[in-house]
C-alpha cells in the first residue's frame, strides 16, 4: 500500500467516523479528536465542520405538577403532541500539526467537545420543566507524541493538556398563572466556568499495511468554580404568602455558585488494510457521564455552608442522573483511484438517560468520500442518517429522592441526520 493510498483512504474513514459520533449521548458534541497528530507529513493543517439535525419530538406530554405549570395534560393550553425538542447545531474543529525532528510530532487544536440545545418553547405542557436549555463549550488543546521503532512498525507515547470553557443557560416556567401585568412567571439560570484537563495514550503503527491501533485517555475537567445568576424578576414576590421563604429570591436576580465535573473518556481506535485498496476501521469509546448526576446551586457568598438540595442556601439544581456512555463504531474504506476513495460505517451509541430525558440509544449509518488532487490537499465530504430510539421520561427516584416531578412524556423512534466537510493542507 503506497503512502497516497494510506492517506487518502484514512481520510475518508476519519470523516465518516466523525459524522457517526456527532450525536452521542450526555452533553457530547465533537468529543476529543487528535487523529491529525498521526499524519505522516511534516506539517499539516485542517478545518472541519459537521452540521447535525436531530428531529426528536415529544408526545403524550403530561404536566405532572400543575401548581407551577400550564395545567394537567395541558388543559391550560400547552401542546401535548408533536413537540419539537431538539435544535440543529454545528460542530467545528481546527488543528495544526508539526513534526519536530524524526521522532516528535505536536498538535494544537480548537474544538467544541460538549454542548446541548433543546428548545420546546413556552407553549407546551412541560414548560414548567424546560422552555429552552443551551450549553456551549470551547476547548484549546496541545498534544505531542514521541515515536520509536518497534518490530516492523513504530510505537508512540503521547500526552497533552487542554483548557476548557463551559457555559450555558436554562429557562423554565417557575410559577404558572402570574398576571400578565406582573410578569411572565419564567425564570432563567445562567452559568459558566473553565478548567484544565490532560490526556495520555499510546499507539502502534505499521505504515506498510496502513495499520494503526491507538488507546487514549482524556481526563475529567473540574468546574469547581461554577457561578452565575438565577433571574426571577418575572415572578414578583408579592404573589407569595409573607412566610414563604421563596420571597427572598423572587422578583430579583440572585448570584449562585456550584460545582460540576465534565467526564473522563477512554477511546480505542483500530484500522488496518485488509486487501488491496481496502481498509477496515473501528473504535470503542467509554465516557464517564455518571459523574454528572445533579448540579446543586446555592446563594453566592455562602460557600462555607454545604450546598445541598433542601439546605438553607439552596436555590435550584440541574438534575441529569446520567449513566455512562458507550460508543461503538465500525466500517470499511475503499480506494477507487489515486484521487478518490470512500468509506461507510455504522455507529451505536448507548443512551445516557436513566429516565429523565429523551437521550436513548442511537444507531447511525454514515458514508463519505475523500478527494486528493495532489499530495498537499485533501477534501472530505460525508453524511449520516440515524435513528434515535423510542422511550419515555418522567419521575425517577434515586437514593430516596424523587426527580423529574414536573412533566412526563413519550417519544417514538426519530431521525437524526448530519453533513460534514473537512479540508486538510499538508506540506
Amino acid at each position: 500500500m503506497n503512502t497516497l493510498f494510506k492517506s487518502l483512504l484514512g481520510a475518508g474513514c476519519a470523516v465518516v467516523a466523525m459524522v457517526g459520533a456527532a450525536n452521542a449521548g450526555g452533553l457530547e458534541r465533537g468529543g476529543y479528536n487528535i487523529d491529525l497528530l498521526f499524519d505522516p507529513s511534516r506539517f499539516a493543517a485542517e478545518a472541519a465542520a459537521t452540521y447535525v439535525m436531530p428531529d426528536r419530538e415529544l408526545n403524550n406530554v403530561r404536566d405532572t405538577n400543575p401548581l407551577n405549570g400550564v395545567g394537567a395534560t395541558g388543559r391550560g393550553g400547552g401542546q401535548t403532541n408533536g413537540v419539537k425538542d431538539t435544535e440543529d447545531y454545528w460542530v467545528p474543529r481546527i488543528g495544526f500539526k508539526a513534526g519536530i525532528g524524526e521522532s516528535v510530532d505536536c498538535l494544537v487544536d480548537y474544538s467544541q467537545p460538549w454542548g446541548a440545545h433543546t428548545n420546546p418553547g413556552r407553549n407546551w405542557a412541560g414548560a414548567n420543566d424546560n422552555i429552552e436549555t443551551k450549553i456551549n463549550s470551547d476547548n484549546y488543546g496541545a498534544t505531542c507524541s514521541y515515536k520509536m521503532p518497534v518490530g516492523s512498525g513504530q510505537f508512540r507515547l503521547l500526552g497533552g493538556v487542554f483548557y476548557q470553557e463551559v457555559d450555558g443557560f436554562k429557562e423554565r416556567l417557575v410559577v404558572g398563572g402570574v398576571p400578565a401585568a406582573l410578569g411572565t412567571g419564567v425564570g432563567r439560570l445562567d452559568l459558566g466556568d473553565s478548567g484544565v484537563g490532560w490526556r495520555v495514550g499510546a499507539a502502534y503503527e505499521i505504515p506498510e499495511i496502513a495499520l494503526r491501533a491507538s488507546l487514549v485517555y482524556n481526563s475529567s475537567v473540574d468546574l469547581d468554580g461554577l457561578s452565575g445568576t438565577v433571574d426571577l424578576t418575572q415572578i414578583p414576590a408579592i404573589i407569595l404568602p409573607p412566610t414563604d421563604p421563596r420571597r427572598a429570591i423572587f422578583g430579583r436576580v440572585t448570584s449562585v455558585f456550584g460545582e460540576a465535573t465534565m467526564p473522563e473518556m477512554v477511546e480505542l481506535k483500530v484500522q488496518s488494510g485488509i486487501a488491496p485498496d481496502w481498509l477496515a476501521f473501528g473504535s470503542i469509546k467509554w465516557t464517564n457521564w455518571s459523574r454528572l448526576q445533579t448540579v446543586d446551586l446555592c446563594v453566592a457568598g455562602t460557600e462555607s455552608i454545604p450546598c445541598v438540595q433542601g439546605g438553607p442556601t439552596f436555590v435550584t439544581s440541574l438534575d441529569l442522573l446520567y449513566r455512562d456512555g458507550w460508543t461503538v463504531s465500525g466500517g470499511v474504506g475503499h480506494k477507487f483511484n489515486d484521487q478518490w476513495s470512500g468509506a461507510a460505517n455504522i455507529t451505536w451509541d448507548r443512551g445516557t438517560t436513566t429516565g429523565l430525558s429523551s437521550q436513548t440509544d442511537t444507531w447511525t449509518f454514515g458514508g463519505g468520500v475523500a478527494y486528493t488532487p495532489n499530495q498537499s490537499v485533501e477534501l472530505r465530504l460525508a453524511g449520516a442518517l440515524g435513528i434515535m430510539t423510542s422511550g419515555s421520561a418522567g419521575r425517577v427516584v434515586k437514593d430516596g429522592v424523587s426527580y423529574g416531578n414536573d412533566v412526563a412524556y413519550d417519544f417514538d423512534n426519530d431521525l437524526v441526520s448530519a453533513l460534514s466537510a473537512q479540508l486538510k493542507i499538508k506540506w
